[in-house]
């Protein structure tokens, strides 16, 4: 006789949980993405999940989703007591940082800052209600490492070259950071908030429409991100690789001198000649487009 699907799948789960994949207080994946996961219907995901629900596999935790139980089955994973919630809320979000810092925002896990702080996972809900509401207080943290001056300077490119560098800056120490927000949907974080100000302030006393202002500090903000983004990549390509960038350039040399030296690239040949050892400088890099930026905004700005 052939399992059902659910069943199937509630095995699974069970499985994990037992060879420690899963351990109590952990999420279970939700009825979607486990419909993704196994191509059934979200019926059949739901299925699975009472099943395990029924057998006291999993409990249901408000506003944190469906997690293991506690060992024996039947019972929610506590969340215990724990004094001074503004300290501990610094102390996970800090921890969080420097998971990402080294190793990526993917491996920050409520499982990875609890093994890192010596917790319990479910604790750490108590002070942390989602991975999206961790993951915005870790950039206002992030950003607030690199604070705007106190007073604004004169002048709209002062303020903008300001901000800029800022953001640069935070994003040099911290590369997850270009990557955990889109233009479409922009993180409501505190921090990055006092940088639209800063740039409104700096705009303030120009005739620019409310539409031109919100396009030039989008532009700003989606340049340092651009750039940014390189810095994340370059950790992933190293992690992944064991190479350097200069080590992987120095494996390409030949494929794109054979490229610069076959028909219709004359001109990449001529360039790649006159060019002769260049070493990329993000930091250079940034400054060298910053300028050019401004000096586009400023033939709108005056």
């Amino acid at each position: 006789m052939n399992t059902p699907p659910y069943a199937r799948i509630a095995g699974d789960i069970k499985r994990r949980i037992a060879d420690g994949r899963l351990r109590p207080g952990d999420r279970v994946p939700s009825t979607r993405q486990l419909a993704r996961d196994w191509g059934v219907a979200l019926a059949t995901a739901t299925k699975a999940l009472a099943l395990l629900a029924q057998e006291g596999v999993v409990v249901a935790e408000p506003r944190v989703g469906t997690v293991v139980a506690e060992r024996g089955g039947g019972r929610a994973a506590r969340r215990p007591e724990i004094s001074g919630s503004g300290r501990m809320r610094e102390r996970i979000v800090r921890a969080a940082i420097e998971i990402a810092d080294a190793e990526g925002l993917p491996d920050v896990t409520m499982r990875a800052i609890a093994d890192r702080l010596g917790m319990a996972t479910m604790s750490l809900y108590r002070h942390i209600g989602s991975k999206d509401d961790l993951v915005l207080l870790m950039v206002d943290a992030a950003i607030e490492d690199f604070p705007l001056p106190a007073e604004r300077p004169p002048g709209w490119r002062a303020a903008f070259e300001t901000t800029a560098r800022l953001q640069w800056a935070a994003c040099r120490a911290h590369p997850w950071m270009a990557g955990v927000t889109s233009l479409y949907r922009p993180l409501p974080s505190a921090g990055l908030a006092k940088h639209t100000e800063w740039v409104m302030a700096a705009l303030a006393d120009t005739d620019l429409a409310a539409t031109t202002k919100m396009h030039l500090q989008i532009l700003l903000y989606s340049y340092v991100q651009g750039i940014a983004a390189n810095l994340e990549m370059e950790r992933r390509a190293r992690a992944a690789t064991g190479l350097t960038d200069e080590e992987w350039m120095g494996e390409q040399e030949n494929r794109l001198r054979a490229i610069s030296e076959s028909d219709g690239y004359t001109a990449f040949a001529a360039f790649l000649a006159d060019l002769g050892d260049f070493d990329l400088d993000l930091d250079r890099l940034f400054e060298f487009g910053l300028g050019r930026l401004l000096d586009g905004f400023e033939k709108m700005i005056g």
